[in-house]
């Protein structure tokens, strides 16, 4: 056995354990990842117990991969065992939380940024060493998890939970407004809206030439003729057309120039317009955060993807832990006169910005 997973116990045993804890949590949401990706959870949801060779049929997948992730997800207290039977089973309360057709969130959707952020570890070791960062097209895979992930916290939360935070824009979505999503991604957000409400007109920027694409080409997929994406550099963000409503999710804090693209926003509204942002929850000073929900994760995805792009292009690297201090204070400094913060129940790693010009 190695030394890492033997630790010579401190005098109570508790860092030792709780570091041996960590290592196991860790290779459970690698497996996690693995397991939405490849189906295993969606193939289990309602699945009699059963062999790892069932299992594996079901997803259809070779069998002797199917048994050693069943044996990380067993012993991890994910699945289910009966040892006599040697079968296996996904309980429902643990499907409600790992399938595609989960209601109240698909954690195995976020487990996939482990993955994801672990295929830099090199590269960001080297950033450690020399300064610098790590550019966006070295995350492949970044955009579509987020795609993903905002399939759950925004677009399924936009009609009932987030537009009702600027009720002035939500108003008048119907009769015809013009929206920006500044840092839209692959345009998740934006087409959904899109199709809501085809008297408004929607544009999204965002750096990725490969999600303009994607958002672009999904537009046309499904006809939405009042949506088009722009691969754009909001580092010095100089509006050239006005706009009644600005979003933008989970987006300011890895640009090169926040501050910039803060103030780019309010000039593009109109007077009477509204900027309505999420961002992540949290303090802005560290201290402050040891009762933040996912305070590690946080910190973690920042220096492995928010604060490194934004170095590699030069910038801020204010990182995804700015905090709402910070973040409120730049909006007024951007010329916001109202700032309003919100939290939402269904989303505890995020909060949301309206900002007004009045």
């Amino acid at each position: 056995m190695c030394q890492a997973c033997s630790p010579r116990p401190t005098a109570d045993g508790s860092f030792a354990e709780t570091m041996v804890d960590t290592f196991n949590k860790s290779a459970v949401a690698l497996m996690v990842s693995i397991g939405h990706r490849t189906g295993l959870f969606d193939a289990m949801d309602g699945l009699e117990p059963s062999t790892s060779q069932q299992v594996a049929d079901a997803a259809g997948l070779n069998e002797r991969y199917v048994r050693e992730w069943l044996g990380a997800m067993t012993t991890g207290g994910v699945v289910h065992h009966d040892r006599s039977a040697n079968t296996f089973w996904l309980p429902a309360e643990h499907a409600e939380f790992l399938t595609r057709r989960s209601t109240s969130g698909n954690l195995a959707v976020t487990a996939q940024f482990i993955a994801v952020l672990a295929d830099v570890e090199t590269e960001i070791v080297d950033c450690f060493r020399n300064g610098g960062g790590v550019p966006y097209e070295r995350f492949p895979r970044f955009h579509e998890v987020m795609a993903e992930e905002s399939e759950q916290t925004v677009v399924a939360a936009l009609t009932e939970h987030i537009l009702p935070l600027a009720p002035e824009a939500l108003q008048r979505l119907s009769a015809g407004i013009d929206v920006l999503d500044a840092g839209c991604g692959r345009g998740h957000a934006l087409l959904h809206l899109a199709a809501q409400y085809p008297r408004s007109r929607f544009v999204g920027f965002d750096l990725s030439e490969q999600a303009v694409g994607y958002a672009n080409a999904e537009a046309e997929r499904r006809g939405l003729t009042n949506a088009r994406f722009e691969r754009r550099d909001l580092t010095a963000f100089h509006p050239d057309r006005r706009f009644d409503l600005v979003t933008s999710f989970d987006a300011i804090h890895d640009q090169a120039d926040p501050a910039g693209m803060l103030r780019g926003i309010h000039a593009a509204l109109r007077p009477e317009g509204v900027y309505l942002a999420q961002d992540i929850a949290g303090a802005s000073r560290i201290g402050d955060n040891m009762q933040t929900p996912l305070a590690p994760f946080i910190y973690t995805i920042s220096c492995m993807h928010c604060m490194t792009v934004s170095l590699a292009q030069g910038g801020a690297g204010l990182g995804a832990a700015w905090g709402e201090q910070l973040a409120s204070r730049m909006l007024r400094e951007a010329g916001f006169d109202r700032v309003d913060l919100h939290r939402l129940e269904h989303d505890i790693m995020n909060v949301f910005y309206v900002a007004r010009r009045n």
